[in-house]
């Protein structure tokens, strides 16, 4: 079942990579599929900017937005470890270990409800531009074939942004993986926008800005803008 699974997320990302794609939906995609396959609470994904800082560019849930963020900040965590050394880095069980690792991200994890996590580079031979982070609610290993899925979903979403400066040149690149970081913060205003003006959580307010997006044909980042600049309600 896992194959078939993987086997349709990579047609879906290889349509989403024709032409003049997204990367801040992919991905958003990205996160929303590791999780569903990995059977994991969320997923976030932390890039680099192309001066070697790392920026949260998705997450899969509010909570996980804020220990992304908190991973960036302190320079510290499993994302952040993955990136630095290239290598997968798994915990099946925060409370147990490393708390002096990490002495500001584990507290906070767990408090969140987050109790085993699991970080895939996002790297292709010498360039890491990246991790991608599982969050696990109950503790336990991840068994192997997780482990292959999530870094074969890992691969595939850095082949891809490296695909993009082959094709074009690293400084354009770059500016397209800020335009993503900054585009995160538009995205955010009109979440709390929508959030507040319809009564309803960040994350039904993201759901209701991407339904929109596709059904309309709008790219997400455009339609975030219009949304709160008040040029378009989104009422439905």
């Amino acid at each position: 079942m896992r194959e078939q699974q993987l086997a349709r997320a990579f047609v879906e990302f290889s349509d989403t990579l024709v032409g003049d794609y997204d990367v801040l939906d992919f991905l958003v995609r990205l996160c929303e599929r590791s999780a569903e396959f990995l059977e994991v609470a969320a997923a976030g994904a932390l890039l680099t900017d192309g001066g070697g800082r790392l920026g949260l560019v998705a997450a899969s849930t509010e909570a996980v937005k804020v220990l992304e963020t908190l991973q960036m900040q302190r320079r510290e965590g499993p994302c952040v470890d993955a990136w630095r050394r290239g290598e997968r880095v798994v915990v099946a069980d925060l409370r147990r270990g490393p708390s002096r690792r990490w002495p500001v991200f584990t507290p906070q994890a767990l408090a969140a409800g987050v109790v085993a996590v699991c970080a895939f580079p996002m790297r292709l031979r010498g360039d890491r531009i990246g991790a991608l982070n599982m969050f696990q609610a109950a503790p336990g290993a991840f068994d192997e074939a997780a482990l292959a899925a999530g870094q074969a979903l890992a691969d595939v979403a850095t082949i891809a942004i490296l695909q993009a400066r082959a094709v074009e040149d690293a400084a354009r690149l770059a500016g397209q993986l800020e335009h993503a970081l900054e585009s995160r913060v538009a995205i955010e205003q009109a979440k709390g926008v929508l959030a507040e003006r319809l009564g309803i959580d960040p994350d039904a307010a993201f759901t209701r800005l991407r339904r929109h997006a596709r059904v309309h044909g709008l790219r997400l980042t455009d339609l975030a803008r219009r949304v709160v600049d008040g040029s378009l309600t989104l009422q439905e």
